[in-house]
């Protein structure tokens, strides 16, 4: 059995990412259309190796017949198309934000809760978490598990293709700029402050508490996905890295652990690659994981400020894992567990 697949946002760096992924993971796909906006449409766009898509104006669209919309156009168009391809009958997966914290989407990571999939139908839409919950949850699930987690205190180092293409263009041009004569006309239009050769502690929006809008997600999709009882706290930092996210993880659990015992958890986990050596370069870091589907560990070690303490070393690709490939693994779980098959039939 094949499916009809939109791909919406086709020609940004995420939509892109989701056609070379259903692609290279061979999905089974009847026909797939490329949508974007309408200053987009007639643009052409990679599929596999050998087919070009044209793009076609969202605005137009009609998803009537169609089985699954993978949706990464912001957050504001999803407000306005996602219920619309749900109410014509398409299961849409979005990689926005808009409707990660809505009681009747389900947040899914795959390896993690792929049991809250099949509560879709109220709104037909399945929200993708945000990129770095994602490779922070797929490594914390087997310790949870095995360990029962307190609490979490994460770090993380995000790279600007967080910030779609303009985000990386930004980097590229600055980082020429200082090495021209005009590096002090520099003039950050995507991030806050200069990204070149800086770390910015700021991603998205402050909020009352302080806290920033991409620190807020980290704890609220946590306590969603994982467990309400969770106490999280993050701080979120913009980094000079063109792709691959990281995160610096220590671990507060209510039962104790050792070093081995974690480390024998991750090994069998899904979606989880341990690279721990305790030698120089014996971890993983971004420029390593860019391409890769999995979360990366390293770095294991006894955190001796609480009784029951670990810290740990994540590196994940954020186009891959952190949105493409958990989007189309969640549309791989709805073929799997049988949720499109009276709608394919």
């Amino acid at each position: 059995m094949s499916y009809r697949v939109a791909v919406v946002g086709a020609t940004g760096a995420v939509g892109r990412e989701i056609l070379k992924t259903l692609a290279e993971r061979n999905f089974p796909v009847s026909e797939v259309a490329a949508l974007a906006s309408g200053r987009s449409a007639g643009q052409q766009v990679s599929f596999g190796e050998d087919q070009v898509l044209t793009v076609k104006n969202l605005e137009t669209f009609d998803f009537t017949g169609w089985d699954i919309g993978l949706f990464s156009p912001g957050a504001s168009v999803s407000a306005i198309h996602a219920p619309r391809a749900g109410a014509q009958g398409c299961v849409v997966i979005d990689n926005t934000s808009q409707f990660r914290m809505d009681p009747d989407v389900p947040l899914v990571v795959p390896e993690v809760n792929p049991e809250a999939i099949a509560l879709f139908r109220k709104k037909n839409i399945i929200a993708n978490p945000n990129c770095s919950t994602i490779q922070m949850l797929v490594a914390l699930k087997p310790l949870h598990d095995k360990f029962k987690i307190k609490r979490v205190v994460v770090s993380t180092y995000q790279s600007v293709s967080g910030a779609g293409k303009e985000g990386m263009d930004e980097l590229y041009n600055s980082t020429k700029a200082h090495y021209g004569i005009e590096a002090d006309k520099i003039k950050p239009e995507v991030f806050q402050k200069d990204i070149s050769f800086n770390c910015i502690p700021q991603i998205d929006v402050f909020m009352d508490d302080g806290a920033t809008k991409e620190e807020w997600k980290m704890v609220v999709e946590t306590k969603k996905i994982l467990d309400p009882k969770i106490e999280v706290i993050a701080t979120c930092v913009r980094v000079p890295v063109f792709i691959g996210h990281s995160e610096a993880v220590y671990v507060e659990f209510e039962n104790p652990v050792t070093v081995n015992e974690a480390r024998a958890a991750l090994r069998h986990a899904p979606g989880v690659v341990v690279q721990d050596e305790r030698v120089e370069g014996g971890y993983a870091t971004p420029a390593e994981c860019k391409g890769e589907d999995a979360v990366f560990v390293s770095r294991i070690r006894k955190d001796p400020t609480v009784p029951h303490g670990l810290a740990f070393w994540c590196v994940s690709d954020n186009l891959r894992k952190g949105a493409a490939l958990n989007a189309v693994q969640i549309a791989e779980a709805l073929v799997a567990q049988g949720l499109l098959a009276k709608k394919a039939a």
